[in-house]
């Protein structure tokens, strides 16, 4: 019997042992599957924190030339302005020196003439220069638009892939 007992026990050692290997095995494999997935998490964030700061650097830049932008529209409106100020107090003094109404008319229709066309070319001016300055500052919102689509797009595509397989 004791031989029995001892098979018995030697058996049952050794199904305690094989099981202690199993959850072992099985407790290294999950631990290695939860540092491989870890892993990949983190490099996607550092991937993101990455795309992110690209992105806020862009809109930043793109600011600083809005900014810039403006700066010259202002000079541009503050030059004609002043300019068209002097232009009116010349005509207004110029008026009160005519002699006769034929020249009163012919000063007046020339300062009108003269205004209006100053105002058409200055306003030409400004719109040229808010067009440039708007596609100056989409530009680079434009090229990390296109960096996160390709950045965020792979990680969907491998997924895609692997699903279609």
């Amino acid at each position: 019997m004791t031989d029995k007992f001892a098979a018995a026990t030697k058996t049952f050692e050794d199904a305690v042992s094989a099981a202690k290997l199993n959850v072992d095995g099985l407790v290294k494999s999950q631990q290695e599957q939860f540092e491989k997935a870890s892993a990949q998490i983190l490099k996607g964030f550092d991937e993101l924190t990455a795309l992110t700061k690209g992105n806020v650097d862009a809109v930043v830049k793109s600011g600083t030339i809005v900014a810039k932008g403006a700066e010259e529209a202002g000079k541009q409106v503050a030059s004609f302005t002043q300019s068209s100020l002097e232009k009116s107090a010349a005509t207004g003094k110029a008026l009160l020196a005519v002699k006769t109404i034929q020249e009163l008319v012919e000063l007046q229709s020339s300062f009108a003439k003269a205004s209006f066309e100053t105002f058409v070319k200055e306003s030409a001016k400004l719109q040229e220069l808010s067009l440039k300055t708007a596609k100056d500052a989409f530009a680079p919102i434009n090229d990390r638009l296109q960096v996160t689509v390709e950045t965020l797009s792979k990680p969907v595509s491998k997924t895609v892939v692997a699903k279609a397989a």
